[in-house]
């Protein structure tokens, strides 16, 4: 059965980075668009089924308000918390009921927050927060079409995935967290306003993906060694010194000179201590754990990530195939 869930953030792309940056709003208006796109792509493949979770702002109902369209499109019932836990628990719902593929809209935080649910099933993540290295800038009708064709196994697993990697917290010899791109040790005592943009109190960095071209930690990394999300290894930094630099889009608009003191490979199921502490651990942009002295807390990069649709082999596989292509 051809079935497909959407995952739309009403708070990704509104965080204080477009107080402290030059990020601009993503308002909910526009997911309605690329939403509306969505639903468009997944029917035009045959899609049967769609689910979605609620939300105050009525994202999903917004784009279909404007609409018709023959595939069934109905809410999980999920009562809302207005927080990351509700994108959580939606996946877990809508893997429950049997969907094929998930399409997220938000930011890495989002995303992360899917992940934790503990997601099997291939998502593909549009993006619309702040800091975006994990979703992809993309089209919403062509997520919708690439979404149909892994729903309705024109386009297998093999040929339209991959598995990412991620990183895990480790707490005390027992996963506390994870992050999708980053983890960042950050000289503070409390959580606070969560996102980072003072490169002068963060000491380490760990990355699972590295990419020149992105915005945010990730690029820091990308700039000395880029690394796929594919790839089984990670990057450890070491900041700090006063004679290796790289000049880095570490927000949007927000350049800075990160002084860097060493770096290392990380290799799968490696385990490395935090060495910083006391100190507050930022996971894919935000601050979330507060490290106290003496506890044992440590970062490793692990091979069982998220199954990942890759939308340009997606469409270049039906493409080979001619699943949208016809003769009279």
């Amino acid at each position: 059965m051809s079935f497909v869930g959407i995952i739309a953030n009403p708070e990704s792309g509104k965080d204080i980075r477009r107080l402290v940056a030059y990020g601009s709003v993503f308002n909910n208006q526009e997911k309605v668009h690329i939403v509306r796109r969505v639903l468009l792509g997944l029917s035009a493949l045959g899609v049967r089924q769609i689910c979605y979770m609620p939300d105050y702002r009525g994202i999903v109902e917004g784009a279909l308000a404007d609409i018709r369209i023959p595939s069934k499109v109905f809410p999980i019932s999920l009562s809302l918390n207005g927080n990351q836990e509700d994108s959580r628990r939606a996946c877990r719902i809508m893997e429950e009921q049997g969907v094929r593929c998930i399409i997220t809209l938000g930011g890495d935080g989002t995303n992360r927050a899917v992940v934790k649910g503990g997601v099997s099933v291939p998502i593909l993540p549009i993006s619309t927060g702040t800091n975006n290295v994990f979703p992809y800038m993309i089209e919403g009708t062509v997520a919708g079409l690439a979404a149909g064709l892994m729903a309705m196994d024109l386009v297998t697993l093999d040929e339209g995935t991959f598995r990412s990697t991620k990183l895990e917290v480790m707490r005390n010899g027992e996963v506390a967290d994870l992050a999708l791109v980053d983890a960042v040790v950050y000289d503070d005592l409390f959580v606070g306003s969560r996102a980072i943009w003072e490169m002068h109190k963060v000491s380490q960095i760990f990355l699972n993906r590295a990419d020149p071209t992105s915005i945010g930690i990730s690029s820091i990394g990308g700039l000395i060694e880029p690394i796929t999300p594919e790839e089984p290894r990670g990057l450890l930094l070491e900041l700090g010194g006063d004679s290796v630099y790289v000049t880095a889009p570490i927000a949007p608009g927000l350049i800075k000179k990160v002084f860097v003191k060493s770096t290392r490979t990380l290799h799968l199921d490696e385990y490395v201590e935090i060495s910083f502490k006391p100190s507050v651990l930022a996971l894919d942009g935000e601050r979330e754990i507060e490290i106290e002295s003496g506890q044992h807390v440590g970062i490793r990069i692990v091979k069982k990530g998220p199954l990942i649709v890759d939308v340009p082999r997606v469409m270049s596989v039906a493409t080979k195939k001619g699943i949208l292509r016809n003769a009279r």
